[in-house]
């Protein structure tokens, strides 16, 4: 089983820049698929951006494509995400996970992470 600890969350105005970490520990990144979700108040999880471990194939969902960037360090094993460009909407509690396959669907990841809060004032 692997854990995984976020932080670099916070409050920024809009327009600004965070840069959130996701480190694994008890189990490497190796063969993983990790993703960041974020989940709204009110609203339901969903996916921002997944890496693949293995070839760094990135993915993004639409709202975040050419303000987020997804990427990973192997020797730290630790997976980041930063964002720039925030906007109000991009406020929620951010969350990493992986899982063995590439899934848009929080459902279907099986290790997850504590959440780290991300507020953008506008």
């Amino acid at each position: 089983q692997v854990q995984l600890v976020e932080s670099g969350g916070g409050l920024v105005q809009a327009g600004g820049s965070l840069r959130l970490s996701c480190a694994a520990s008890g189990r490497t990144f190796s063969n993983y698929y990790t993703a960041w979700f974020r989940q709204a108040p009110g609203k339901e999880r969903e996916f921002v951006a997944a890496i693949s471990w293995h070839d760094s194939r990135t993915y993004y969902t639409d709202s975040v494509k050419g303000r987020f960037t997804i990427s990973r360090d192997n020797a730290k094993n630790t997976v980041y995400l930063q964002m720039n460009s925030l906007k109000s909407e991009d406020t929620a509690v951010y969350y990493c996970a992986v899982d063995r396959a590439p899934s848009p669907r929080p459902q279907d990841f099986g290790s997850w992470g504590q959440g780290t809060q991300v507020t953008v004032s506008s």
